[in-house]
């Protein structure tokens, strides 16, 4: 969890300069949006492209329950109904295109790195204390993009849950790592697609419950051995990488969450 200090401090500070200069800085939004990514046209089904794929990623989060959306580049009914419930989450005009608004709503969701405003790689990266995205079964370069997934994902699940922090205590994990702290031998950890989460607001059903809702295949709460302090969610269902069957499972018996 993370508060958008950078964003807020510019934003104070623009209001502090003269009336000359506050129109420059009021452009300030489009040159942050450039420190990741901007869209350049409006997107909607039947359309297709890496800028599809950049919108995919943010709004993989919003997949219907049970759901995902498949990060492909291609303009599907899928993507089109996540981004009618981001549009909806964020109080947009709701038709499931990507147009201005949902741009710029993305922007202040985004910062420069990529990640999004309430979650952020030091979060993820290395557990253990090592820190650093190698190790794993995969690049650090893929596992990094798969944690910036993950990221995306919690925050969507931040907003479904009002808006409240959310602490990641586990992202990804290197093998001696996974290892040190009892993780299964195909952890998700490993591929940096899981986060373990707590919450001082709300209780660990409720975030397992939501969960659901948030484009997560894996989810593993209270009741689950070993999961009673925190909820483990995961993106398995997409890694085809793991040499394990793509399906759904999820387990937070004491929450009454079950495939």
């Amino acid at each position: 969890m993370r508060q958008n200090t950078v964003k807020r401090a510019l934003v104070a500070f623009a209001l502090a300069l003269p009336g000359a200069a506050i129109a420059t800085v009021a452009a300030a939004p489009a040159a942050h949006a450039d420190g990741c990514y901007t869209w350049k046209r409006d997107l909607y089904q039947g359309r297709s492209g890496d800028d599809v794929r950049q919108l995919q990623i943010r709004v993989a989060g919003w997949a219907a329950r049970g759901g995902i959306v498949r990060i492909d580049g291609d303009f599907g009914p899928e993507t089109a109904a996540a981004v009618k419930r981001f549009q909806t989450a964020y109080g947009l005009r709701s038709d499931g295109i990507a147009g201005k608004q949902t741009f710029s709503k993305l922007y202040q969701l985004q910062d420069n790195d990529c990640t999004p405003a309430h979650f952020s790689y030091r979060e993820m990266d290395g557990g253990c204390g090592k820190g650093g995205w190698s190790g794993g079964p995969l690049s650090a370069t893929e596992t990094k993009a798969n944690a910036v997934n993950t990221m995306w994902k919690l925050e969507a699940l931040r907003r479904g849950l009002g808006d409240k922090p959310l602490y990641v205590t586990s992202g990804f994990r290197d093998e001696s790592c996974n290892k040190q702290v009892g993780g299964a031998s195909n952890s998700q950890h490993l591929y940096g697609n899981a986060a373990d989460v707590t919450s001082q607001t709300r209780s660990l059903c409720e975030i397992a419950r939501a969960s659901r809702d948030h484009g997560f295949s894996g989810i593993y709460g209270p009741g689950s051995a070993g999961h009673d302090d925190h909820v483990h969610v995961d993106s398995r269902r997409e890694n085809n990488r793991d040499n394990l069957t793509n399906r759904t499972s999820w387990a937070a018996p004491d929450c009454g969450v079950s495939n």
